[in-house]
């Protein structure tokens, strides 16, 4: 860890697998603190392994902060209510990488 984002605040949207998990621990490799977002609480909830809370603690485990947070970007009243708490909790949020989406299961 080289700490350069030691006191940077994140969101990565679809962050229990993939692209956005490898992206929400590689920020917290550089010390970010990451709120983790998805719909996957438990293993089992999607075809595809993966939640937000093993993404935070692989957050945390790289060097970060990570912060597990259940939230259905297609839900407005969850957006919202994410990013108030990420105001309320942190006052602030320097990156926000929205890699958020829905895939048929045609298409898995």
């Amino acid at each position: 860890m080289t700490g350069k984002l030691k006191d940077a605040v994140a969101v990565v949207t679809g962050a229990s697998r993939g692209a956005g998990k490898g992206i929400a621990v590689a920020l917290g490799a550089e010390g970010a603190t990451v709120y983790v977002t998805g719909r996957s609480l438990k293993e089992g909830d999607a075809p595809l392994p993966g939640t937000v809370a093993a993404t935070a603690d692989a957050v945390t485990k790289a060097g970060g902060r990570g912060i597990a947070v259940a939230c259905d970007h297609a839900r407005d009243a969850d957006a919202r209510a994410l990013f108030q708490r990420v105001r309320r909790e942190r006052g602030r949020l320097d990156i926000l990488v929205n890699n958020a989406t829905f895939l048929h299961d045609k298409l898995i």
